[in-house]
C-alpha cells in the first residue's frame, strides 16, 4: 500500500516535531507551503509556494495537510481555509503516545511523544497535545487548543477555543477554562478562568 500524500502547512519551530511523527506514521510529505521559501531545510521538503496565494499549487494536488503550526488562532484560520478548499488535514498521533478506546479525537489534532489521553477525554479538531502532556478522565478540550510539554490536566476539566496551557502547568479536576486564554509555564489553575485571559503563578492568578 502506497504512504498517503500530504503538505505540511509551516516549516519551522513545531513543524519539526510534527514532520518526524508524520515520517513515524508512514506519510509521504511531498512538500511545504509558507510564506516564502525557508532559509533552513532540515527535511529536505519542497517548497510549493503559500497556500493563500490564488495559484497555490497544493489546492490542485490529491493530497491530506498536515499543520506545523503553533500559533492557535492562527492554526484555525488555516484549517478553516483548507476545509473551504474540500481537503482534508489528518491527524497524527506518536507511537509512545497512550490513547484511550473511549477518548475521541478530532481531524487535524497532533498527539506528540509520550501523552496520555485518558478515558472518555474529548479532544476537537486541530488541537496540539504536546510532549507528555496528561489529558485525564473525561476533560473536554475545543477546537485548536495547545497544551505545552508535560502540563496536566485533571479529570473533567473544560478547555475553551484556542487556550494555551504552558509547559508543566496544573489544572486542577473540574476547572472550566474560557475561550482565549493564556496559562503561563508552571502555573496551578484551581478556579475557573473566563474568556480571554491570562494566569500565570501558584494559585494561578489573571493578570
Amino acid at each position: 500500500m502506497s504512504a498517503k500524500k500530504v503538505i505540511l502547512i509551516g516549516y519551522s519551530g513545531h513543524s519539526y516535531v510534527v514532520i518526524e511523527t508524520a515520517m513515524e506514521n508512514g506519510f509521504d510529505i511531498t512538500g511545504y507551503s509558507d510564506k516564502e521559501k525557508s532559509d533552513s531545510d532540515p527535511y529536505n521538503l519542497s517548497y510549493l509556494g503559500f497556500e493563500k496565494e490564488e495559484d497555490f499549487i497544493g489546492w490542485n494536488k490529491n493530497v491530506s495537510f498536515i499543520l506545523g503550526i503553533g500559533d492557535n488562532a492562527l492554526r484555525q484560520n488555516i484549517a478553516n481555509l483548507i476545509e473551504s478548499k474540500g481537503k482534508s488535514i489528518s491527524s497524527l498521533v506518536h507511537s509512545s503516545a497512550s490513547v484511550s478506546k473511549s477518548a475521541k479525537i478530532g481531524s487535524g489534532t497532533f498527539i506528540n511523544k509520550n501523552v496520555a489521553v485518558n478515558a472518555l477525554a474529548l479532544v476537537g479538531k486541530n488541537v496540539i497535545l504536546n510532549t507528555g502532556c496528561i489529558i485525564e478522565h473525561e476533560c473536554v478540550l475545543s477546537d485548536a487548543v495547545h497544551i505545552a510539554p508535560g502540563a496536566v490536566l485533571a479529570g473533567n476539566v473544560s478547555i475553551g477555543e484556542r487556550t494555551f496551557v504552558g509547559a508543566n502547568a496544573v489544572i486542577k479536576q473540574g476547572i472550566v477554562v474560557g475561550k482565549d486564554v493564556v496559562i503561563g509555564a508552571g502555573s496551578v489553575v484551581i478556579t475557573n478562568i473566563p474568556d480571554g485571559q491570562k494566569v500565570v503563578g501558584n494559585p494561578g492568578r489573571i493578570i
